[in-house]
């Protein structure tokens, strides 16, 4: 099996459509959604806010 890992700049906040037509144009199987969160703060340490950037997808192709 092969692993392709793709990185997608987002904003989760209106970017809902954005992540549908990616992931649906996919070839193969979605493994993960790793988010990473931009600099991390108390507030967010806490879960009063959070802000993701982007999201690395992990993608099994056949």
């Amino acid at each position: 099996m092969t692993y392709k890992v793709h990185r997608l700049e987002i904003n989760m906040e209106k970017d809902q459509s954005k992540l549908e037509q990616f992931l649906n144009g996919l070839d193969g199987e979605v493994v993960s959604i790793i988010p990473n969160n931009k600099k991390m703060s108390l507030l967010q340490i806490y879960g009063v806010t959070s802000k993701i950037d982007f999201l690395l997808i992990v993608e099994r192709l056949k």
